[in-house]
């Protein structure tokens, strides 16, 4: 019997002790499952990637609003985490490609988990105070100001003004009965333009898969939730169908969405991905007047179209063509050959 172990961008085949002879099953059915999923998203244009993401990205958030009822927002961030790093953990093994990191990719990836960590827990705080569609557009203004200052044309002052006008309109809505609710939206912006940034290093990183990268830092996003939110989980750890309902919000929200993140991402320029998401505050929009029955008025529609065309037409720096990026060599883990345990095993 081999096992079958993952070195470089292929899986190698060692012979086993007797005491890891038992995880062969379990080892051969994650290395299927892989290679299924990489040969499925390798034949997926990005595009559609970016599409799964769209629609997640504020689907997950809008059942969350839902299931406020039941839990605190802390509660419910809190709870979006731990089952995102769960999925991870089982599926990915995370830990493993983050030990053959370097110190730049480590702190990265710490960097990346802390961001998520903090970033979900002001979006949870602002979107139960706040339209979804309101938090979305607010969202983008940051990205939309670096763009600006980082390339400095006429296109981008324009975008930036039509921004700064559009979530004026929408912050001029809510901040005099929701002062509050603004400060955590304008505070998830912020973290949402570092978030593109830490993610666009991570998705492209040469030494390990951005989504085992997503992994790893969504366990360190527990460690620095749990103190915020996880006493806020604790009713909902005795109440099945609270626990049900913030497994569904976890998997929705931080599973599908950022996976399609990382697999867009890594096949899709910084500049073309950042025009796609001018359709996010629209999406919103929807999502909230379908699922949460927020209806906006005319003047959040036109605050929110604002901002639409403002990310459309903003334009980052350009980074020139680069090599597609196979997503089946994405999906494995880009470790060092570890030529001691080899020699141990042989």
């Amino acid at each position: 019997m081999a096992e079958i172990t993952c070195r470089g961008d292929s899986f190698g085949m060692q012979t086993p002790t007797d005491a890891r002879a038992a995880t062969l099953p379990a080892a051969g059915r994650r290395a299927r499952l892989n290679a299924g999923f990489a040969r499925a998203a390798a034949g997926a244009p990005p595009e559609s990637f970016f599409i799964g993401s769209a629609v997640f990205h504020y689907l997950g958030p809008a059942f969350a609003v839902l299931l406020f009822a039941l839990v605190e927002p802390l509660g419910v961030a809190w709870l979006r985490i731990v089952t995102a790093a769960a999925v991870f953990a089982l599926w990915r093994r995370p830990w493993r490609a983050f030990a053959g990191l370097d110190g730049s990719g480590r702190r990265t990836v710490v960097a990346m988990g802390a961001v998520l960590a903090i970033m979900n827990t002001c979006f949870y705080i602002s979107i139960d105070r706040l339209p979804l569609g309101t938090v979305a557009a607010i969202e983008f203004l940051p990205v939309i100001a670096l763009a600006a200052v980082g390339t400095r044309t006429a296109r981008n002052a324009l975008a930036l003004v039509s921004a700064i006008i559009g979530v004026y309109l929408l912050t001029d809505v809510r901040i005099e009965g929701e002062p509050l609710g603004v400060g955590f939206a304008f505070a998830n912006a912020a973290l949402f333009a570092l978030y593109i940034v830490l993610a666009h290093r991570v998705a492209q990183s040469r030494q390990m898969s951005g989504i085992d990268g997503l992994g790893a830092a969504m366990l360190v996003a527990i460690l620095v939730i749990t103190p915020i939110g996880g006493w806020s989980a604790a009713p909902a750890l005795l109440d099945p169908i609270a626990l049900a309902a913030g497994i569904g919000v976890g998997i929705s929200s931080s599973v599908i969405p950022y996976v399609c993140d990382q697999l867009a991402m890594a096949r899709l320029s910084r500049a073309t991905y950042s025009l796609m998401v001018s359709l996010l505050p629209a999406t919103a929009t929807v999502v909230g007047i379908v699922v949460l029955a927020q209806i906006p008025s005319s003047t959040e529609i036109l605050g929110v179209g604002l901002v639409v065309a403002a990310v459309a037409v903003h334009r980052e720096r350009s980074e020139g063509e680069r090599p597609s990026v196979e997503v089946a060599a994405l999906q494995q883990p880009k470790r060092r050959p570890n030529h001691r345990r080899a020699g141990a095993a042989g």
